[in-house]
């Protein structure tokens, strides 16, 4: 039987939730079905995503995409498609501008376009014509969660599109290399003490100053509370600083970037997230599977993943009080913690393992109808895309 060659495209391999949705497809599809590479438009960055794919023998090119926008990327990409030959071409992000031409010019078998975010916030609006261009062309969208998926209706005024949500290796996250105790005790924290997870990126989507403040607000009152953040980004000196400003310098730990995930959740007691948006947020998922209680704000996909009151507590975006309050109930209550973390790991292994995700995509990859369109107007159609974004964003060259 011949093998599918499936190509992802997406914008770097770096540590976020979608580069590594992307290496789980990579190396878990069924390889006596599907031939799997991968296209990063940037350089490589020496991350560990980059790391496992290496490992497995996936086939990674790095199109080195310079600052702004880097019209050399059309002919490296388009390079590419005609080396490889993609039975199926698997976008991800906002790299759309760069692959659309190429992928009308040759019309592989099954274009998808997976959207990690609310829809609203995947693309800037000037570049929104061409996602709506890409979706009335034959390219399927496929969303992270219900909620993204209603955005994408919203949005783009689009049928129902099919949904696969985020999953990850759960078996990963419930066995750490690294003991709790061990982690600890290497880290400078007490067993008594009571530890406030959050692993996310230090910018304005998270909206880690209302966590401060809510932190502040509540559990920072017991002397046992400490909230430990893992993650960089632009924002960390104002964060710093913010802790300062509120006392809690020795309370609030910056633990930088962080390639040992697995171990840092399985030392906390709860984890804490709160986002102004998300798509399908996998620090979630991954605390989750770790067995930690969640106190989140409702964003994106967070209430599909979490049912309040039985694996964690999710209160209204922005919600400084509701987050305050969920954070200094969890402290006081041992027991709850444990029973609500242990309800979150039940339910992550039955529901988000990476095993559910990968035959959700392997159907998707089976079932969805080939979609093919006459050459000579698919060749039109990619020349006059290539156009038109040179025109979208010539005065930003």
């Amino acid at each position: 039987m011949k093998r599918s060659r499936v190509l992802h495209i997406l914008a770097n391999l770096g540590t976020g939730g979608a580069e590594r949705m992307v290496a789980h497809i990579a190396t878990g599809l069924d390889p006596q079905r599907f031939e799997v590479a991968v296209v990063s438009i940037s350089k490589p960055f020496g991350t560990d995503v980059e790391e496992l794919l290496a490992e497995a023998g996936v086939k990674v090119w790095y199109l080195g995409k310079g600052p702004g926008f880097d019209f050399r990327i059309y002919s490296r990409l388009h390079r590419v498609f005609r080396e490889y030959q993609p039975d199926i071409v698997h976008t991800h992000v906002h790299v759309l501008r760069y692959a659309l031409p190429s992928m009308l010019y040759l019309k592989p078998a099954l274009m998808l376009h997976t959207v990690h975010n609310l829809a609203e916030w995947e693309v800037e609006p000037r570049g929104r014509w061409l996602q709506r261009f890409a979706f009335e062309h034959g390219i399927v969208p496929v969303a992270v969660a219900q909620e993204v998926a209603a955005s994408l209706q919203r949005l783009y005024k689009i049928p129902p599109c099919p949904v696969v949500g985020n999953c990850i290796p759960t078996d990963l996250y419930a066995f750490p290399k690294t003991p709790r105790a061990e982690w600890r005790v290497k880290e400078g924290f007490h067993d008594g003490d009571v530890l406030f997870g959050c692993v996310a990126r230090f910018a304005p989507q998270k909206n880690h100053a209302l966590l401060l403040q809510a932190f502040a607000q509540g559990a920072a009152s017991d002397p046992r509370a400490h909230l430990v953040l893992a993650g960089g980004g632009d924002l960390l000196e104002p964060l710093r600083a913010q802790a300062n400003d509120l006392g809690l310098a020795g309370r609030i730990h910056f633990l930088g970037v962080r390639t040992d995930v697995p171990d840092v959740l399985a030392a906390m007691d709860a984890f804490v997230l709160s986002s102004d948006f998300e798509g399908n947020p996998l620090s979630v998922i991954e605390a989750m599977a770790a067995g930690l209680p969640t106190v989140s704000t409702a964003a994106g996909g967070v209430p599909e993943l979490i049912e309040n009151g039985r694996e964690g507590f999710v209160v209204p975006l922005g919600d400084l009080n509701g987050l305050a309050k969920s954070m200094a109930f969890l402290l006081s209550h041992e027991k709850v913690r444990r029973s609500m973390g242990a309800a979150a790991a039940r339910r992550a292994k039955d529901k988000f393992d990476v095993a559910v995700m990968i035959k959700a995509y392997q159907d998707l990859y089976e079932t969805l109808p080939i979609r093919r369109q006459p050459r000579g107007e698919s060749d039109t159609r990619g020349r006059s895309v290539v156009a038109r974004v040179e025109e979208e964003v010539g005065q930003n060259r």
